[in-house]
């Protein structure tokens, strides 16, 4: 009977730890917190940025506690997986290759991937254009995922960082000869900053529908149905009520983010 008991609480206590965040009053938010103005640091350690009080007004909104776990971000996937939160918040596109490891809510915005390149270097997002240049992108992002699949196996040598601002130190010691960011990330994070001068966007944005995917959305299990549902239902309220437009101008400015 002690053994039968013993078992029957350790089953009870899985299952309590497995408990669908949808039932929770607490959200664990998966975050890399250094992509400006999407998310990272203010001098207080504070995290801040657009995906921060987005994610902060879902939480309100669907009277849930936040709580943010910071991780690289091509950790961010097996993180979700591995339980370590419930959602990803971390400026992720929805793309056909991730929906095959998890799911996604309907999309929150989306943003055009840009090249960013010293200014009047002649520099294009086309393979004639970079054959035999350095492209840094960030591991495990959608632009290293594009670089790779459409560059690389013309020339360019595409350089994957864990972090992007190790990305921007190289364009500036001359290590890269341009880096693809989504434009928003770059304008905010580098061309914005004393760090930036001589440097702008090089031609217009890239495009591959199948591969930077549908927009940028929060990222989960594909067996939390409930807390997708959940999730939907705040962000819905929050596009509806102009809050996500609100957030969108304060970081992005006049950047068109609406999910087409």
């Amino acid at each position: 009977m002690k053994n039968t008991a013993r078992v029957l609480s350790a089953a009870l206590l899985l299952a309590s730890s497995l408990c669908s965040a949808a039932e929770s009053d607490t959200l664990r938010y998966g975050v890399e917190a250094q992509y400006p103005p999407f998310e990272s640091k203010a001098a207080t350690g504070e995290l801040q940025g657009l995906d921060i009080d987005v994610g902060n007004a879902v939480c309100a909104t669907a009277k849930m506690k936040c709580v943010w776990v910071e991780t690289s971000f091509d950790g961010l996937i097996p993180a979700l997986q591995g339980r370590k939160f419930d959602a990803i918040n971390s400026a992720m596109n929805a793309t056909d290759q991730r929906r095959q490891a998890i799911d996604f809510t309907t999309v929150v915005y989306r943003m055009p991937t840009q090249l960013i390149a010293k200014t009047g270097s002649g520099l294009e997002p086309t393979t004639a254009s970079l054959k035999g240049k350095n492209i840094g992108v960030l591991q495990g992002s959608i632009q290293e995922n594009f670089a790779k699949a459409h560059w690389a196996n013309a020339g360019v040598n595409v350089v994957p960082y864990q972090d992007q601002n190790q990305a921007y130190t190289d364009l500036k010691a001359g290590r890269l000869d341009g880096t693809l960011v989504l434009s928003a990330a770059g304008q905010t994070g580098f061309l914005s900053k004393p760090d930036g001068a001589g440097y702008s966007f090089a031609g217009g944005p890239v495009s591959d529908d199948k591969i930077l995917g549908s927009g940028i959305a929060f990222g989960i299990r594909k067996s939390d149905d409930a807390l997708k549902q959940r999730l939907n239902t705040a962000i819905a309220k929050l596009k509806a009520d102009g809050t996500i437009a609100k957030f969108a101008k304060k970081y992005l400015g006049d950047i068109d983010v609406s999910a087409k």
